[in-house]
């Protein structure tokens, strides 16, 4: 079993299992609670708050605890187009499904006005009519734009977009699931004023994540209480939470490394594909996330069942579809790109497990089938 998946979730790191499990042994307190088990386990929240700030370079009272990234757009998005001086949403055709969902739901909800801009084949934001918008409207807008797109790679300036905002005095949320453990995401300095994590992105456990909020932006929260400074109702998931924090800290430790392991592997599968199989071609920006790559199939009678065929030889990819009943429907973002009428996505996500063997068992089965 060859296991290509790693942009839809990851491994978790044994170190990161070995962490989890002492600590559930060990802290069994309630973080709210105010006796000795209590506030012993409580450390371990803010600890891990602590480290996730420090490492993004932001106050420990901007990050909030969630059970992952959708969470974490809903209450954004809610949050801030609840607010009656937002009156216009600027996005992108190719965000994640999660993102768009809520956005139209609160759009509609709150009748904010919503603008999806257009992308190229690439899957890459026009900044140019982002300004045009921006400078157009006369109220305050919130921008919604992904960092990288989580099926064909491509990679937003955030730092420019950033800029873009601060200038027409706009909100920014970037959806940076994929970005997060994979680069060095510095907010004192690119800007956004929401971001988001998700901790089996980077080798920690599912069901947990964490949301940036800027502490100059005051939302209200999606679930009413008192934890997470009344942003965040219910206990905290409090061996999740450590965990998460425990794998972004290796993530950061060894992440000179782990980009050097990508761009190794990247090449060598590159160079045989291009090498080995005629007319190949490629979705998005190969320049983009340094661990994805997303191949172009011309379609055929013959492919339909593509991603089936690979799974029945052990091999685990994405082609960025969903699949019902044994019939493929085209991903939004290849829609978004004008390439769901003649191209079938098969999309690599690459860990730091990923051996150039399993790259060769890849390409190998990609021959047959």
């Amino acid at each position: 079993m060859i296991y290509l998946d790693n942009a839809a979730t990851t491994k978790m790191d044994s170190d990161v299992i070995d962490f989890m499990h002492k600590l559930m042994q060990s802290h069994y307190g309630n973080p709210s609670s105010i006796h000795a088990y209590g506030r012993q386990t409580r450390v371990l929240v803010e600890n891990a708050r602590s480290s996730i700030a420090s490492l993004l370079k932001v106050n420990p009272a901007e990050i909030f605890f969630t059970s992952g990234g959708t969470e974490s757009i809903n209450t954004i998005v809610k949050g801030v187009l609840s607010k009656p001086e937002i009156t216009k949403v600027i996005t992108s055709p190719v965000e994640h499904s999660a993102m768009i969902d809520s956005i139209k739901y609160y759009t509609e909800l709150y009748n904010v006005e919503l603008c999806i801009l257009t992308v190229d084949e690439k899957a890459n934001v026009d900044l140019k009519a982002l300004q045009n918008e921006l400078e157009n409207h006369k109220g305050k807008a919130l921008v919604s734009l992904m960092h990288a797109n989580n099926e064909l790679g491509s990679l937003l300036s955030i730092k420019k977009v950033g800029e873009i905002c601060t200038k027409h005095n706009a909100l920014f949320l970037s959806d940076t699931v994929q970005t997060m453990g994979k680069f060095k995401n510095d907010f004192s300095s690119i800007y956004p004023d929401f971001a988001i994590g998700s901790a089996h992105k980077f080798h920690g456990p599912k069901g947990v994540g964490f949301m940036y909020i800027n502490g100059n932006c005051k939302i209200d929260p999606l679930f009413i209480g008192s934890q997470e400074r009344n942003m965040r109702a219910g206990t905290e998931n409090v061996f999740a939470i450590a965990a998460m924090a425990k794998a972004f800290e290796i993530a950061y430790q060894n992440m000179d490394d782990v980009l050097v392991h990508y761009a190794d592997l990247k090449k060598y599968l590159l160079d045989r594909l291009n090498n080995e199989i005629p007319n190949i071609s490629f979705n998005g920006d190969e320049n983009g996330l340094p661990n994805l790559i997303n191949i172009a199939i011309e379609k055929t009678t013959n492919n339909e069942m593509l991603l089936m065929k690979f799974d029945i030889a052990g091999i685990m990819v994405s082609g960025g579809s969903a699949c019902s009943s044994g019939a493929l429907k085209d991903s939004h973002v290849m829609e978004a790109v004008g390439k769901a009428s003649k191209y079938r996505a098969i999309r690599l996500a690459m860990s730091k497990y990923t051996t150039r063997e399993e790259l060769d068992g890849f390409v190998e089965v990609l021959k047959k089938v």
